[in-house]
């Protein structure tokens, strides 16, 4: 086998489309706009247009054989995107492959075309139930999913019970999308599910007639971002964003309906879906929203761990501290927060209580600090009534998706370096990743990092413009906590304090998730200090 290095590759084993719109044709275009190389194994030869499939035409076994083998030893690839396999035959010969393959598989099960005409017949339907234990995420559209799990969808519940039932069928996680169902209002939901994970993705139904190829597009946005080393639930999120960028852009063909656009993609706020747990409902808002910083930035923000260090810096006019004890009975952590309390009152500072929310609504603390495990626990509605504001710890693109969900009044993006505060299951994200999120959400949030920021660092993070820079162990540890104030207040001072274009030239041709996000492994969100 060859030795895989550079770009990285993705095998896209589909059927081709003449018109140019979805199949093969869109995937690798797909592919190209995230800076993988797509290789491609066609499955079928359609002739199609707006009107339906008027012909398909089977790839020979042993041509399809010849392809995989050819690819498997002179292009490796990091993730294998499925789409129409036409027949029995053919889902076999790509199961005989996945037995081969080790990597992440991405299958959208075309059944049919959207413009008419079916694309797998019943031997190849029983085929690709038989193929899902070897596949990593399936992403069926509402007539997919009712077709291959046996049950009827018409609601959210539906939905979710039918992925359930698909994930019980074999298949490591399912992604149902909502493009073809309505349930209410001016949005469109996708349900996820996994063997440790499951939320609906919330996002703008863009009314466009120039929609062909979005179930190829995000299927190969979701591979290709696997390939490029993000977790699932990441790789799904930005799928959406690809999707939804492209039917933005969206233009007409020959006069008539057109396709998902490709190229120029890059991250924009207005494709970022909101993640919710549950589906929202009147009785289950999405966000309660929260009251914004005054003033609407944080500049320096120490993390400290008693109320000790909170009136030292309070008293030395640092504006914003954030208390954060991990452990303690409750008597104890009372005394503490409204000793810290009363001096945020007594020096006008505004002070942030990370976990311990009814503690700090009880104590009259300014805000709250979550960790996205505890978003899920806390009384998020009851932290708004109160009037807190609400900061959130972010390390990958399903945790911003869940806090654009929630409106919180800051984000916490970390951690930008190695951190030795306490132990990561995630890699620093590096400045490069806090340039892209600078771009993505400064406008809209206000934002700090954290992570192994010192004195000697502060400047470059400062000068991605990101305004905000919590530190610990730099202020904390310093031989002199006053010069180490001043020294990062004035790195904060000289950095850019805007938006501006930094890491990503938008110039290129192409956006690869890997120039800007890498991480391996799983997360871990314990509060600001990751």
């Amino acid at each position: 086998m060859t030795e895989r290095t550079g770009v990285p590759h993705a095998y896209v084993i589909a059927g081709s489309d003449c018109s140019g719109g979805a199949g093969v044709e869109a995937d690798l275009a797909t592919l190209r706009d995230l800076g993988v190389h797509g290789c491609s194994v066609i499955t079928a030869i359609t002739a199609q247009n707006r009107s339906g499939v008027q012909r398909v035409t089977a790839t020979p076994l042993h041509q399809l054989r010849a392809c995989l083998a050819a690819l498997e030893q002179g292009f490796p690839a990091s993730a294998v995107k499925l789409g129409m396999l036409c027949n029995a035959g053919i889902v076999a010969a790509v199961g005989e492959f996945l037995g081969r393959f080790n990597g992440p598989v991405v299958c959208d099960p075309v059944l049919g075309a959207s413009a008419g005409g079916a694309l797998l017949d019943d031997a190849g339907m029983e085929e690709l139930r038989r193929l899902l234990p070897r596949i990593t995420l399936l992403t069926p559209n509402r007539q997919e999913a009712q077709a291959l799990s046996g049950q009827a969808i018409a609601s959210a519940a539906d939905v979710e019970r039918a992925a359930h039932a698909l994930r019980a069928l074999g298949a490591g996680a399912v992604l149902v999308t909502g493009g073809h169902l309505e349930l209410g209002g001016a949005d469109c939901y996708d349900y996820f599910c996994s063997a440790t994970q499951a939320f609906w993705l919330r996002g703008e139904r863009i009314d466009t007639p120039h929609n062909h190829g979005t179930g190829c597009t995000l299927s190969s946005a979701i591979a290709g971002a696997l390939g490029q080393g993000l977790a699932l639930a990441d790789a799904v999120v930005l799928g959406r964003m690809v999707v939804s960028h492209g039917l933005r852009r969206a233009t007409p063909l020959a006069g008539g309906s057109g396709a998902v656009a490709h190229g120029n993609w890059r991250p924009r706020l207005e494709d970022l879906p909101r993640l919710s747990p549950a589906f929202p409902t009147p009785n289950n808002p999405p966000g309660p929203g929260f009251p914004a910083l005054s003033p609407p930035v944080l500049g320096l923000y120490p993390v400290v761990d008693c109320a000790t260090w909170v009136e030292r810096l309070f008293a030395e006019g640092v504006g914003v501290v954030q208390l954060r004890i991990k452990a303690g009975d409750e008597p104890a952590l009372r005394a503490s927060i409204q000793r810290a309390v009363a001096a945020q009152r007594r020096y006008g500072g505004r002070l942030f209580v990370n976990d311990h929310w009814r503690l700090a609504i009880a104590c009259g603390a300014y805000g709250v600090h979550l960790g996205q495990e505890d978003l899920a626990t806390a009384d998020l509605a009851a932290i708004a009534r109160a009037g807190l504001r609400l900061g959130t710890s972010n390390h990958a693109w399903h945790e911003l998706a869940r806090s654009h969900a929630l409106g919180p009044s800051y984000i916490a993006l970390g951690p930008i370096y190695a951190t030795t505060t306490k132990a990561m299951r995630f890699a620093p994200q590096g400045l490069e990743q806090l340039q892209a999120w600078v771009n993505l959400l400064g406008g809209h949030y206000p934002l700090t990092a954290i992570g192994g920021i010192d004195v000697q660092r502060a400047p470059a993070v400062a000068a991605t413009g990101v305004g905000s820079i919590a530190v610990v162990r730099a202020i904390t540890e310093a031989p002199d906590y006053r010069q180490a104030v001043r020294a990062l207040s004035r790195c904060l001072e000289g950095g850019r304090g805007g938006l501006a274009p930094g890491g990503i030239d938008s110039s290129q041709d192409t956006y690869s998730v890997q120039d800007t996000y890498s991480v391996q492994g799983t997360y871990s969100s314990q509060g600001i200090g990751t």
